[in-house]
Protein backbone atom coordinates (compact mmCIF):
# COMPACT_ATOMS: atom_id res chain seq x y z
CA UNK A 1 0.00 0.00 0.00
CA UNK A 2 1.78 2.74 -1.53
CA UNK A 3 1.24 5.70 1.09
CA UNK A 4 2.87 8.49 -1.29
CA UNK A 5 -0.38 7.50 -3.50
CA UNK A 6 -2.53 7.38 -0.83
CA UNK A 7 -2.08 10.93 0.26
CA UNK A 8 -2.16 11.91 -3.13
CA UNK A 9 -5.53 10.56 -3.65
CA UNK A 10 -6.75 12.65 -0.29
CA UNK A 11 -8.58 15.63 0.23
CA UNK A 12 -5.63 17.58 1.47
CA UNK A 13 -2.93 15.55 -1.17
CA UNK A 14 -5.88 17.11 -4.08
CA UNK A 15 -5.32 20.41 -2.96
CA UNK A 16 -1.28 20.25 -2.94
CA UNK A 17 -1.74 18.79 -6.48
CA UNK A 18 -4.08 21.80 -7.89
CA UNK A 19 -2.34 24.51 -5.70
CA UNK A 20 0.88 23.63 -6.85
CA UNK A 21 0.28 23.71 -10.33
CA UNK A 22 0.45 20.00 -10.31
CA UNK A 23 3.79 19.44 -9.57
CA UNK A 24 3.51 17.87 -6.18
CA UNK A 25 1.62 14.82 -5.92
CA UNK A 26 2.33 13.70 -9.33
CA UNK A 27 -0.16 11.20 -11.42
CA UNK A 28 1.53 9.11 -13.88
CA UNK A 29 -0.16 11.44 -16.81
CA UNK A 30 2.28 14.33 -15.05
CA UNK A 31 5.66 12.43 -15.67
CA UNK A 32 7.77 13.32 -18.55
CA UNK A 33 8.36 9.70 -19.18
CA UNK A 34 4.70 8.69 -19.27
CA UNK A 35 3.66 5.72 -21.87
CA UNK A 36 0.24 6.97 -23.88
CA UNK A 37 -2.23 3.93 -24.36
CA UNK A 38 -2.32 3.58 -28.02
CA UNK A 39 -5.82 4.59 -28.38
CA UNK A 40 -4.70 8.78 -27.10
CA UNK A 41 -1.16 8.57 -29.08
CA UNK A 42 -3.02 10.29 -32.24
CA UNK A 43 -4.18 12.91 -30.08
CA UNK A 44 -0.72 14.18 -29.11
CA UNK A 45 -0.29 17.56 -29.77
CA UNK A 46 2.82 18.64 -31.96
CA UNK A 47 4.14 21.22 -29.47
CA UNK A 48 5.03 18.49 -27.07
CA UNK A 49 7.76 16.45 -28.98
CA UNK A 50 8.97 14.70 -25.65
CA UNK A 51 6.18 12.79 -25.14
CA UNK A 52 5.87 12.27 -29.07
CA UNK A 53 9.22 10.97 -29.00
CA UNK A 54 8.37 8.34 -26.33
CA UNK A 55 5.06 7.79 -28.37
CA UNK A 56 6.56 7.48 -31.33
CA UNK A 57 9.46 4.66 -29.34
CA UNK A 58 6.56 2.79 -27.77
CA UNK A 59 4.80 1.93 -31.27
CA UNK A 60 8.35 1.27 -32.37
CA UNK A 61 8.87 -1.35 -29.18
CA UNK A 62 5.20 -2.98 -30.22
CA UNK A 63 6.40 -3.34 -33.90
CA UNK A 64 9.08 -5.05 -33.19
CA UNK A 65 7.00 -7.56 -30.67
CA UNK A 66 8.82 -5.70 -26.83
CA UNK A 67 6.51 -4.74 -24.67
CA UNK A 68 6.64 -1.49 -23.01
CA UNK A 69 7.64 -1.56 -19.13
CA UNK A 70 4.44 -1.77 -17.11
CA UNK A 71 3.83 0.97 -14.14
CA UNK A 72 2.54 0.05 -11.20
CA UNK A 73 -0.43 2.70 -11.45
CA UNK A 74 -0.89 2.45 -15.46
CA UNK A 75 -0.99 0.23 -18.50
CA UNK A 76 -0.17 1.09 -21.93
CA UNK A 77 -0.08 -2.11 -23.99
CA UNK A 78 -3.42 -3.36 -24.98
CA UNK A 79 -2.51 -6.90 -25.74
CA UNK A 80 -2.95 -8.96 -22.47
CA UNK A 81 -0.94 -12.54 -22.32
CA UNK A 82 -3.24 -15.53 -21.46
CA UNK A 83 -5.42 -15.28 -18.58
CA UNK A 84 -2.88 -17.91 -16.98
CA UNK A 85 0.32 -16.54 -17.76
CA UNK A 86 -0.24 -12.85 -16.37
CA UNK A 87 0.27 -11.96 -12.76
CA UNK A 88 -4.03 -11.67 -12.27
CA UNK A 89 -4.11 -14.76 -13.53
CA UNK A 90 -1.98 -16.55 -11.57
CA UNK A 91 -3.58 -14.68 -8.83
CA UNK A 92 -6.87 -16.10 -9.74
CA UNK A 93 -5.98 -19.69 -10.34
CA UNK A 94 -4.70 -19.48 -6.61
CA UNK A 95 -7.62 -17.51 -5.61
CA UNK A 96 -10.67 -19.99 -3.47
CA UNK A 97 -13.00 -18.25 -5.78
CA UNK A 98 -11.41 -18.03 -8.76
CA UNK A 99 -14.45 -18.72 -11.06
CA UNK A 100 -16.07 -16.08 -9.61
CA UNK A 101 -12.40 -14.12 -10.20
CA UNK A 102 -11.80 -15.32 -14.06
CA UNK A 103 -15.34 -14.53 -14.62
CA UNK A 104 -14.92 -11.08 -13.45
CA UNK A 105 -11.56 -10.49 -15.04
CA UNK A 106 -13.01 -11.60 -18.48
CA UNK A 107 -16.00 -9.21 -18.02
CA UNK A 108 -13.16 -6.10 -17.20
CA UNK A 109 -10.90 -7.25 -20.50
CA UNK A 110 -14.06 -7.71 -22.59
CA UNK A 111 -15.48 -4.20 -21.28
CA UNK A 112 -11.91 -2.88 -22.09
CA UNK A 113 -11.90 -4.13 -25.60
CA UNK A 114 -15.13 -2.22 -26.43
CA UNK A 115 -13.40 0.66 -24.31
CA UNK A 116 -10.46 0.92 -26.55
CA UNK A 117 -12.68 1.15 -29.82
CA UNK A 118 -14.09 4.84 -28.71
CA UNK A 119 -11.07 6.76 -28.99
CA UNK A 120 -12.41 9.57 -26.81
CA UNK A 121 -14.08 7.61 -24.13
CA UNK A 122 -10.99 7.99 -20.86
CA UNK A 123 -11.47 4.80 -18.72
CA UNK A 124 -8.87 2.38 -17.07
CA UNK A 125 -5.64 1.54 -18.91
CA UNK A 126 -6.79 -2.54 -18.67
CA UNK A 127 -8.23 -5.13 -16.37
CA UNK A 128 -5.29 -4.48 -13.73
CA UNK A 129 -5.28 -0.81 -14.00
CA UNK A 130 -3.96 0.40 -10.41
CA UNK A 131 -6.14 3.39 -10.09
CA UNK A 132 -9.48 1.14 -10.34
CA UNK A 133 -10.45 0.61 -6.67
CA UNK A 134 -11.62 -2.86 -7.41
CA UNK A 135 -7.67 -3.63 -8.39
CA UNK A 136 -6.43 -2.08 -5.12
CA UNK A 137 -4.87 -4.58 -2.97
CA UNK A 138 -6.15 -5.56 -0.10
CA UNK A 139 -4.50 -4.40 2.66
CA UNK A 140 -5.24 -0.82 0.86
CA UNK A 141 -9.09 -2.06 1.03
CA UNK A 142 -8.88 -2.34 4.52
CA UNK A 143 -7.30 0.38 5.19
CA UNK A 144 -9.99 2.54 3.38
CA UNK A 145 -12.61 0.21 4.86
CA UNK A 146 -11.32 1.75 8.30
CA UNK A 147 -11.12 5.06 7.38
CA UNK A 148 -14.78 5.09 6.30
CA UNK A 149 -15.86 3.04 9.38
CA UNK A 150 -13.67 5.48 11.14
CA UNK A 151 -16.18 8.80 9.24
CA UNK A 152 -19.40 6.54 10.10
CA UNK A 153 -18.53 6.52 14.09
CA UNK A 154 -17.39 10.05 14.52
CA UNK A 155 -20.59 11.59 13.12
CA UNK A 156 -22.70 8.53 14.79
CA UNK A 157 -21.55 8.73 18.21
CA UNK A 158 -22.81 12.53 18.00
CA UNK A 159 -25.88 11.46 18.75
CA UNK A 160 -26.06 9.82 21.74
CA UNK A 161 -23.32 11.55 23.44
CA UNK A 162 -25.68 14.19 24.10
CA UNK A 163 -27.54 12.47 26.18
CA UNK A 164 -25.93 12.07 29.71
CA UNK A 165 -26.24 15.80 29.71
CA UNK A 166 -29.93 16.26 29.27
CA UNK A 167 -30.56 16.45 33.28
CA UNK A 168 -27.82 18.91 33.23
CA UNK A 169 -28.79 20.87 30.38
CA UNK A 170 -32.02 21.52 31.70
CA UNK A 171 -31.03 22.98 34.77
CA UNK A 172 -29.13 25.20 33.41
CA UNK A 173 -31.66 26.50 31.08
CA UNK A 174 -34.81 26.05 33.01
CA UNK A 175 -36.55 24.00 30.51
CA UNK A 176 -37.92 20.35 31.07
CA UNK A 177 -36.24 17.44 30.39
CA UNK A 178 -38.13 16.17 27.77
CA UNK A 179 -37.52 19.74 25.65
CA UNK A 180 -34.11 18.97 27.01
CA UNK A 181 -34.13 15.84 24.57
CA UNK A 182 -35.13 17.88 21.81
CA UNK A 183 -31.03 18.39 21.14
CA UNK A 184 -31.08 14.37 20.97
CA UNK A 185 -34.38 14.23 18.07
CA UNK A 186 -33.05 16.89 16.37
CA UNK A 187 -29.45 15.56 15.66
CA UNK A 188 -30.99 12.03 14.61
CA UNK A 189 -33.34 13.86 12.29
CA UNK A 190 -31.17 15.85 10.87
CA UNK A 191 -28.77 12.86 9.69
CA UNK A 192 -32.07 11.28 8.41
CA UNK A 193 -33.07 13.85 6.32
CA UNK A 194 -29.90 15.25 5.25
CA UNK A 195 -28.90 12.42 3.19
CA UNK A 196 -31.56 13.48 0.51
CA UNK A 197 -29.86 16.49 0.08
CA UNK A 198 -25.98 16.03 0.67
CA UNK A 199 -25.16 12.07 -0.52
CA UNK A 200 -26.60 12.47 -4.33
CA UNK A 201 -23.62 15.15 -4.71
CA UNK A 202 -21.45 12.10 -3.79
CA UNK A 203 -22.62 11.13 -7.58
CA UNK A 204 -20.99 14.13 -9.57
CA UNK A 205 -17.80 13.35 -11.06
CA UNK A 206 -16.19 16.84 -10.79
CA UNK A 207 -16.84 16.25 -6.63
CA UNK A 208 -16.83 12.43 -5.78
CA UNK A 209 -17.17 10.85 -2.16
CA UNK A 210 -13.95 12.36 -0.49
CA UNK A 211 -14.56 15.79 -1.14
CA UNK A 212 -18.15 15.67 0.29
CA UNK A 213 -16.74 13.89 3.49
CA UNK A 214 -14.25 15.90 4.48
CA UNK A 215 -16.26 19.20 3.61
CA UNK A 216 -19.02 17.97 5.12
CA UNK A 217 -17.56 16.67 8.53
CA UNK A 218 -15.15 20.23 8.46
CA UNK A 219 -18.25 21.43 9.00
CA UNK A 220 -19.50 19.14 11.43
CA UNK A 221 -16.18 19.58 13.68
CA UNK A 222 -16.81 23.75 13.76
CA UNK A 223 -20.45 23.41 14.79
CA UNK A 224 -19.70 21.90 17.58
CA UNK A 225 -17.66 25.07 18.86
CA UNK A 226 -21.46 27.26 18.95
CA UNK A 227 -23.18 24.31 20.44
CA UNK A 228 -21.29 23.79 23.53
CA UNK A 229 -21.28 27.54 23.84
CA UNK A 230 -24.82 28.17 23.19
CA UNK A 231 -26.27 30.18 26.46
CA UNK A 232 -30.32 29.28 25.51
CA UNK A 233 -31.96 26.30 24.01
CA UNK A 234 -33.20 28.15 20.96
CA UNK A 235 -29.37 28.64 19.80
CA UNK A 236 -28.43 24.93 20.86
CA UNK A 237 -31.36 23.31 18.89
CA UNK A 238 -31.00 24.53 15.39
CA UNK A 239 -27.26 23.50 15.97
CA UNK A 240 -27.54 20.19 16.73
CA UNK A 241 -29.93 19.84 13.63
CA UNK A 242 -27.32 21.10 11.46
CA UNK A 243 -24.84 19.27 12.88
CA UNK A 244 -26.67 15.85 12.05
CA UNK A 245 -27.67 17.28 8.55
CA UNK A 246 -23.88 18.27 7.24
CA UNK A 247 -22.57 14.90 8.63
CA UNK A 248 -25.55 12.81 7.12
CA UNK A 249 -23.20 11.89 3.72
CA UNK A 250 -21.10 9.62 5.98
CA UNK A 251 -24.02 7.90 7.34
CA UNK A 252 -25.85 7.32 4.12
CA UNK A 253 -23.29 6.88 1.81
CA UNK A 254 -20.68 4.99 3.87
CA UNK A 255 -21.36 1.83 2.34
CA UNK A 256 -21.07 2.89 -1.40
CA UNK A 257 -17.56 3.72 -0.79
CA UNK A 258 -17.27 0.18 -0.01
CA UNK A 259 -19.03 -1.31 -2.86
CA UNK A 260 -16.77 0.81 -4.77
CA UNK A 261 -13.87 -1.47 -3.65
CA UNK A 262 -14.84 -4.82 -2.99
CA UNK A 263 -16.21 -7.63 -5.14
CA UNK A 264 -20.00 -8.37 -4.96
CA UNK A 265 -19.32 -11.49 -3.22
CA UNK A 266 -17.73 -9.76 -0.38
CA UNK A 267 -20.26 -7.05 -0.28
CA UNK A 268 -22.27 -8.48 2.83
CA UNK A 269 -19.13 -9.05 4.99
CA UNK A 270 -17.51 -5.57 4.69
CA UNK A 271 -21.22 -3.63 4.94
CA UNK A 272 -21.68 -5.67 8.41
CA UNK A 273 -18.29 -4.28 9.01
CA UNK A 274 -19.44 -1.15 8.91
CA UNK A 275 -22.68 -1.26 10.33
CA UNK A 276 -20.76 -2.69 12.97
CA UNK A 277 -19.01 0.98 13.52
CA UNK A 278 -21.91 2.71 13.08
CA UNK A 279 -23.94 0.47 15.89
CA UNK A 280 -20.77 1.55 17.90
CA UNK A 281 -21.23 5.16 17.86
CA UNK A 282 -24.70 5.68 19.72
CA UNK A 283 -23.42 2.21 22.23
CA UNK A 284 -20.33 4.10 23.21
CA UNK A 285 -21.55 7.98 23.33
CA UNK A 286 -23.30 7.48 26.50
CA UNK A 287 -20.54 5.59 27.94
CA UNK A 288 -18.29 8.29 26.93
CA UNK A 289 -20.39 11.29 27.20
CA UNK A 290 -21.56 9.67 31.07
CA UNK A 291 -18.34 10.12 32.99
CA UNK A 292 -17.71 13.76 30.95
CA UNK A 293 -20.71 14.86 32.38
CA UNK A 294 -20.71 13.69 35.91
CA UNK A 295 -17.71 15.21 36.02
CA UNK A 296 -17.86 18.34 33.78
CA UNK A 297 -21.27 19.03 33.25
CA UNK A 298 -23.33 18.47 29.80
CA UNK A 299 -21.10 21.01 27.70
CA UNK A 300 -17.98 18.68 27.91
CA UNK A 301 -20.19 15.69 26.18
CA UNK A 302 -19.87 18.59 23.33
CA UNK A 303 -15.84 19.22 23.81
CA UNK A 304 -15.57 15.45 23.54
CA UNK A 305 -17.12 15.17 20.22
CA UNK A 306 -15.50 18.02 18.84
CA UNK A 307 -11.94 16.21 19.96
CA UNK A 308 -13.00 12.65 18.64
CA UNK A 309 -14.38 14.24 15.24
CA UNK A 310 -11.80 16.64 14.79
CA UNK A 311 -9.11 13.78 15.43
CA UNK A 312 -11.00 11.77 12.90
CA UNK A 313 -10.47 15.21 9.94
CA UNK A 314 -7.12 15.49 10.42
CA UNK A 315 -6.56 11.72 9.72
CA UNK A 316 -9.03 11.19 7.48
CA UNK A 317 -7.95 14.23 5.38
CA UNK A 318 -4.63 13.39 4.76
CA UNK A 319 -5.66 9.30 4.33
CA UNK A 320 -8.94 8.74 2.72
CA UNK A 321 -8.53 8.37 -1.39
CA UNK A 322 -11.00 8.56 -3.35
CA UNK A 323 -13.00 5.75 -4.34
CA UNK A 324 -15.72 7.35 -6.95
CA UNK A 325 -14.26 5.43 -10.47
CA UNK A 326 -16.46 8.01 -12.10
CA UNK A 327 -14.62 10.94 -9.87
CA UNK A 328 -11.35 9.55 -10.26
CA UNK A 329 -11.70 8.93 -14.14
CA UNK A 330 -13.15 12.43 -14.70
CA UNK A 331 -9.83 13.53 -13.48
CA UNK A 332 -7.77 11.10 -15.53
CA UNK A 333 -9.68 12.88 -18.31
CA UNK A 334 -8.59 16.63 -17.24
CA UNK A 335 -5.29 15.20 -16.66
CA UNK A 336 -5.58 13.21 -20.54
CA UNK A 337 -6.75 16.26 -22.20
CA UNK A 338 -4.28 18.68 -20.88
CA UNK A 339 -1.54 16.15 -21.76
CA UNK A 340 -2.65 15.03 -25.76
CA UNK A 341 -4.26 18.57 -26.42
CA UNK A 342 -7.57 17.29 -27.16
CA UNK A 343 -10.48 18.64 -26.03
CA UNK A 344 -13.17 15.86 -27.04
CA UNK A 345 -11.44 13.36 -24.36
CA UNK A 346 -14.06 12.68 -21.91
CA UNK A 347 -15.07 10.04 -18.81
CA UNK A 348 -18.31 8.12 -19.12
CA UNK A 349 -19.80 10.64 -16.37
CA UNK A 350 -18.70 13.45 -18.21
CA UNK A 351 -20.18 12.69 -20.91
CA UNK A 352 -23.63 10.75 -18.99
CA UNK A 353 -24.08 14.78 -17.71
CA UNK A 354 -23.09 16.87 -20.59
CA UNK A 355 -26.38 16.59 -21.97
CA UNK A 356 -28.70 18.03 -19.06
CA UNK A 357 -28.99 21.13 -17.96
CA UNK A 358 -28.40 22.99 -14.37
CA UNK A 359 -32.55 22.23 -13.81
CA UNK A 360 -32.07 18.62 -15.02
CA UNK A 361 -28.82 17.86 -12.61
CA UNK A 362 -30.98 19.23 -9.53
CA UNK A 363 -33.43 17.40 -10.06
CA UNK A 364 -31.75 14.18 -10.85
CA UNK A 365 -29.78 14.53 -7.79
CA UNK A 366 -32.24 16.33 -5.16
CA UNK A 367 -35.72 15.49 -6.21
CA UNK A 368 -35.47 11.66 -7.47
CA UNK A 369 -34.46 10.76 -4.23
CA UNK A 370 -37.58 12.05 -3.12
CA UNK A 371 -39.83 10.51 -5.68
CA UNK A 372 -38.52 7.20 -5.46
CA UNK A 373 -39.21 6.86 -1.28
CA UNK A 374 -43.07 7.87 -2.03
CA UNK A 375 -43.41 5.51 -4.98
CA UNK A 376 -41.68 2.75 -5.33
CA UNK A 377 -43.34 0.29 -2.43
CA UNK A 378 -40.17 -1.46 -2.06
CA UNK A 379 -37.94 1.52 -1.02
CA UNK A 380 -41.16 3.06 0.53
CA UNK A 381 -41.37 -0.10 2.88
CA UNK A 382 -37.98 -0.50 3.88
CA UNK A 383 -37.70 3.19 4.88
CA UNK A 384 -40.04 2.23 7.20
CA UNK A 385 -38.70 -0.33 8.80
CA UNK A 386 -35.36 1.64 9.00
CA UNK A 387 -37.07 4.29 10.67
CA UNK A 388 -38.95 2.47 13.02
CA UNK A 389 -35.55 0.43 14.05
CA UNK A 390 -34.60 3.71 14.34
CA UNK A 391 -37.05 4.98 16.35
CA UNK A 392 -36.86 2.19 18.60
CA UNK A 393 -33.17 2.41 19.11
CA UNK A 394 -33.24 6.20 20.39
CA UNK A 395 -36.74 5.30 22.78
CA UNK A 396 -34.06 2.67 23.45
CA UNK A 397 -31.37 4.88 24.52
CA UNK A 398 -33.22 7.22 26.35
CA UNK A 399 -35.14 4.92 28.30
CA UNK A 400 -32.16 3.33 30.33
CA UNK A 401 -31.65 6.64 32.14
CA UNK A 402 -35.21 5.93 33.53
CA UNK A 403 -34.43 2.15 34.26
CA UNK A 404 -31.76 2.28 35.72
CA UNK A 405 -30.80 5.77 37.17
CA UNK A 406 -34.50 6.22 38.44
CA UNK A 407 -35.66 2.62 39.51
CA UNK A 408 -31.51 0.90 40.18
CA UNK A 409 -29.76 4.36 41.43
CA UNK A 410 -27.04 4.26 39.04
CA UNK A 411 -25.32 7.63 38.34
CA UNK A 412 -24.92 8.98 34.96
CA UNK A 413 -21.38 7.08 34.58
CA UNK A 414 -22.78 4.18 35.84
CA UNK A 415 -25.38 4.36 33.44
CA UNK A 416 -23.20 4.68 30.02
CA UNK A 417 -22.01 0.94 31.32
CA UNK A 418 -25.17 -0.30 30.58
CA UNK A 419 -25.24 0.31 27.28
CA UNK A 420 -21.71 -2.53 26.92
CA UNK A 421 -24.35 -5.19 26.38
CA UNK A 422 -25.61 -3.34 23.07
CA UNK A 423 -22.06 -3.53 22.19
CA UNK A 424 -21.77 -6.86 22.83
CA UNK A 425 -24.68 -8.20 21.10
CA UNK A 426 -23.87 -5.78 17.73
CA UNK A 427 -20.32 -8.19 17.82
CA UNK A 428 -21.71 -11.09 18.26
CA UNK A 429 -24.63 -10.07 15.66
CA UNK A 430 -21.93 -9.56 13.15
CA UNK A 431 -19.85 -12.87 13.92
CA UNK A 432 -22.86 -14.51 13.69
CA UNK A 433 -23.42 -12.81 10.06
CA UNK A 434 -19.80 -14.06 8.63
CA UNK A 435 -20.54 -18.18 8.48
CA UNK A 436 -23.94 -17.11 6.23
CA UNK A 437 -21.91 -14.23 4.36
CA UNK A 438 -19.30 -17.02 3.25
CA UNK A 439 -20.70 -20.30 3.20
CA UNK A 440 -24.15 -19.50 2.26
CA UNK A 441 -23.98 -16.47 0.24
CA UNK A 442 -20.56 -16.44 -1.47
CA UNK A 443 -20.83 -19.53 -3.42
CA UNK A 444 -24.07 -17.70 -5.02
CA UNK A 445 -21.66 -15.38 -6.57
CA UNK A 446 -19.81 -18.08 -8.67
CA UNK A 447 -21.97 -17.88 -12.02
CA UNK A 448 -21.62 -14.18 -11.71
CA UNK A 449 -23.09 -11.19 -9.58
CA UNK A 450 -25.66 -10.56 -12.16
CA UNK A 451 -26.97 -13.84 -11.58
CA UNK A 452 -27.13 -13.07 -7.94
CA UNK A 453 -30.62 -12.93 -6.27
CA UNK A 454 -30.83 -10.42 -3.75
CA UNK A 455 -33.17 -11.69 -1.87
CA UNK A 456 -31.29 -14.35 -0.53
CA UNK A 457 -30.11 -11.98 2.12
CA UNK A 458 -33.58 -11.92 3.67
CA UNK A 459 -33.41 -14.72 5.90
CA UNK A 460 -30.48 -13.54 7.75
CA UNK A 461 -32.62 -10.50 8.55
CA UNK A 462 -35.50 -12.09 8.99
CA UNK A 463 -33.78 -13.73 12.36
CA UNK A 464 -32.63 -10.86 13.37
CA UNK A 465 -36.23 -8.86 13.49
CA UNK A 466 -37.70 -12.00 15.57
CA UNK A 467 -34.86 -10.91 18.40
CA UNK A 468 -35.66 -6.88 18.19
CA UNK A 469 -38.94 -6.89 20.13
CA UNK A 470 -37.78 -10.20 21.95
CA UNK A 471 -34.75 -8.07 23.02
CA UNK A 472 -36.83 -4.95 24.62
CA UNK A 473 -38.99 -6.96 26.32
CA UNK A 474 -36.38 -8.76 28.34
CA UNK A 475 -34.56 -5.36 28.59
CA UNK A 476 -37.04 -4.36 31.75
CA UNK A 477 -38.18 -7.28 32.65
Amino acid sequence: MPVPELIRDSFIGQLVYYGSGRRLFQYPEDQPNFALPIQHQKDLSGSNSETATLADQQRSDEKNGTVTEKRESTVSAVERPPLEESTVGQEVLRSPSRDVEKGRLAEEQRRFAEEFRKPNLVHWYGPEDQENPQNWSFLKKCFVTFDICLLTFSIYIGSAIYAPGIEALSLQFGVSPVAGTLGLTLFVVGYGVGPMFLSPLSEIPQLGRTTVYIVSLLIFVVLQVPTALSKNLGALLPLRFLAGFVGSPALATGGASLIDMWAAEDWAIVIGLWSLAAVCGPVLGPLIGGFAAQAEGWTWTIWILLWLSGAALAFLAFLLPETSAQAILYRRATRLRRLTGNPDLRSQGELDSAHLTVSEMTQTALIRPFVLSFTEPIVACWNLYIALVYGILYIFIESFRVVFMETHGFNIGENGLAFLGLFVGAVAAYIGLLPYAILKLKPMFKNGPENFIPESRLPIAMVGAIFLPVRESLSFD
